[in-house]
């Protein structure tokens, strides 16, 4: 999901008409003068007093759990209270007044992420050392510094760097004299099982409990958020990198391995040795969003880092589409994964389809189980169109760009196919990067925005036939199937409508709830009808999961969804029939959490029955800190086996399975 993400280098763009709307005193705010030659910040004490009032008004922490040292970062250049440095390399002249941050010990010190249940695991020094593979399973261990490769920069740049650098760490004194909202705290986003771990090769032979099924060979991925190194400010779950963890399942033997999906992103900060792109969510927001943009975008100007080559994450789906497993997030292309004879992994690189592919696309393709075409969508931030639709053939071939007619930048993370139709939710969660001039978060809930659902033809060249139909006051992050029914002229589709829509991304002081709701959409009248499918006695919030995908786009009688209880964690999962509303539910048991259940069908025989398969899922204990895959029978909720796990798999996001017969084909 993480992959949320907005498109940052399409907002260099937006920088000049941010400033130009902007206050008067807000141009003030970094002074930055970019010649060839010489660079200046200053801020002295009455920006001062405006940058503390003008920031995200962010609200106080209200849970005690969270009352944890607020972590803070220093720079070697940083000798008084108040000082200006001067760096006699003429003619080029940096000066930058700041305050003297806290100063921390020049120890790097790694508590292994693989067994120990402790909060956050990362060096103290927050820029000296990336979170590395440990061959040792002890719970803490003491590791020196890793030695970088320093880029070639010439003598401009290295002045740059500093100075940026301080530039940083005095923006990152003022945010963190305010309490950051939850979804922003990463004391909070990336605590417990949501902590990051270290990459591991492969580890065979691993344990397993009752017996995997013969029909079970392959291999099953899931995605998630693992960032590689301390936050120093604001961090929202789904802004950490990519990173893949494998079971390879071969006639009843199991191994695993994880490892991260090494994007530009995640090259360019490791060869640094600190985190510098933007994140997303968790400190794009108000001025201080503003600054950290201006700061990414000098450091392009000085060719410190290189944003042409995507700057996304690729932590939230994954797919396998001709002989190619992808790792996605919808602010970047897809990124090619291969999986190694040995069952590891490996990026292959940044994939836009033989150049094809000139813009993003989003984490949630949909692969036609009939025709194996494969279906997506790309929205921008920034300009118009703010929605594309494309397809590709099964050989990858791509077909035109359709560009669908939006009046607003529209958060489009997830979208439905049925046999003929896509099927395009167009709600009220929106990208307004003008909101960050005044204090706020780009991205907002528009009450007043009527959502509608776009219907278009899957063969459609362009959208002058697409029928929108309005859905008042729903918000579906995820749409679980569509299929047609021709005989009342509705598509219907099935999807959790989540209240309040906004509240993944703001904090807000309303419960999240997420119900499993019936959408029919009338093609002839242009009206619709929404119910829940569960009766309110039954009500759980059920968000991340899949029916059988040998059945997408077609009508399905049975989903299975995770039962995101107590939110965000997953308690069990539930078999519910969408016809009749009878829930079943498979409960992981005390201090047991999993995440999205993987429905796989015994096999690709469409005739057999459609709750035929097995449920995969990882499950996390909290009293053992102990981690296992667990296969569950999908007609009765029985468990299958259990593969014990070597290390802790953090609580992740959307995953695949690539069966055996697939890997030999693999490019």
């Amino acid at each position: 999901m993480s992959g949320i993400g907005l498109a940052i280098p399409q907002l260099y763009l937006y920088l000049h008409f941010l400033f130009f709307l902007a206050p008067k005193h807000t141009h003030s705010f970094f002074h930055l003068n970019l010649s060839p030659y010489t660079l200046s910040l200053s801020q002295d004490q009455s920006q001062n007093a405006f940058l503390s009032s003008a920031f995200y008004p962010l609200k106080a922490m209200a849970s005690s759990s969270c009352n944890c040292a607020k972590p803070q970062i220093s720079h070697p250049l940083s000798s008084a209270s108040s000082s200006t440095v001067h760096l006699g390399h003429s003619p080029t002249s940096i000066s930058w007044n700041s305050r003297q941050p806290n100063r921390t010990h020049n120890i790097s010190i790694i508590h292994s992420a693989l067994h120990s249940p402790s909060v956050l695991h990362f060096p103290k020094q927050p820029y000296q050392n990336p979170l590395i593979p440990i061959e040792d399973d002890s719970v803490n261990v003491q590791v020196q510094p890793k030695t970088h490769r320093h880029p070639q920069w010439n003598l401009l740049q290295r002045a740059a760097a500093m100075a940026l650098d301080m530039a940083e760490s005095a923006l990152v004194s003022l945010e963190l004299q305010h309490p950051l909202p939850k979804t922003a705290d990463p004391h909070v986003q990336i605590s417990g099982n949501f902590a990051p771990v270290p990459e591991q090769p492969v580890k065979q032979a691993l344990p397993v409990t009752g017996t995997i099924p013969s029909c079970i060979n392959g291999v099953y991925l899931r995605n998630g958020a693992n960032p590689l190194f301390e936050p120093v400010a604001g961090h929202h779950f789904f802004d950490g990198d990519g990173m893949v963890h494998a079971v390879t399942i071969d006639n009843g033997n199991a191994s695993y391995a994880c490892r991260f999906t090494e994007t530009q992103r995640f090259l360019q900060e490791k060869e640094l040795g600190r985190p510098v792109f933007p994140k997303a969510i968790g400190e794009l927001h108000g001025h201080s969003g503003i600054a950290r943009l201006l700061l990414f975008y000098a450091r392009g100007l000085f060719g410190l880092v290189d944003h042409k080559q995507g700057t996304g994450v690729a932590n939230a789906g994954l797919v396998y589409f001709n002989n190619r497993l992808l790792a996605m997030s919808e602010d970047d292309l897809p990124y090619h994964l291969r999986i190694t004879p040995s069952g590891d992994l490996e990026t292959v690189g940044r994939y836009n389809f033989d150049d094809q592919l000139k813009s993003t696309m989003i984490a949630h393709p949909k692969i036609d189980p009939f025709s194996k075409e494969l279906f997506a969508l790309s929205y921008d931030v920034i300009q118009k169109p703010y929605l594309k639709y494309f397809k590709f053939q099964p050989d990858g071939t791509k077909s035109p760009d359709v560009e669908i007619p939006l009046s607003m930048p529209t958060m489009m993370h997830d979208f439905a196919i049925t046999e003929n139709f896509v099927v395009i939710p167009n709600q009220q969660v929106l990208f307004k990067l003008q909101e960050m001039i005044f204090g706020g978060s780009p991205v907002i809930y528009d009450k007043n925005k009527k959502s509608s659902f776009g219907i278009l033809s899957k063969n459609a060249s362009d959208s002058k036939d697409i029928i929108w139909v309005e859905s008042p006051d729903t918000f579906c992050f995820h749409l679980w199937n569509a299929w047609e029914e021709p005989e009342s002229d509705e598509v219907v589709v099935i999807g959790s409508c989540m209240t309040p829509p906004d509240s993944i991304f703001n904090e807000c002081d309303e419960s999240l709830t997420s119900v499993l709701s019936e959408i029919r959409l009338n093609l002839k009248t242009g009206k619709s009808t929404r119910r829940p499918i569960i009766s309110e006695s039954e009500q759980v919030n059920l968000e991340a999961g899949m029916v059988n995908r040998n059945r997408l786009g077609r009508r399905t009688r049975y989903a299975y969804l995770a039962i995101a209880e107590p939110w965000p964690k997953v308690s069990g999962f539930a078999k519910i029939d969408l016809f009749t509303g009878e829930v079943k539910k498979h409960i992981y048991g005390d201090k047991k959490f999993g995440g999205e259940p993987f429905f796989l069908p015994r096999d690709d025989n469409c005739e057999s029955a459609e709750d035929d398969g097995y449920i995969i899922s990882f499950v996390h204990d909290e009293n053992s800190w102990k981690s296992e895959l667990q296969v569950v029978d999908a007609i009765n909720l029985q468990l299958e086996s259990s593969i014990k796990l070597p290390s802790r798999v953090p609580y992740g996001f959307h995953g695949t399975f690539i069966d055996a017969k697939s890997l030999i084909n693999q490019a």
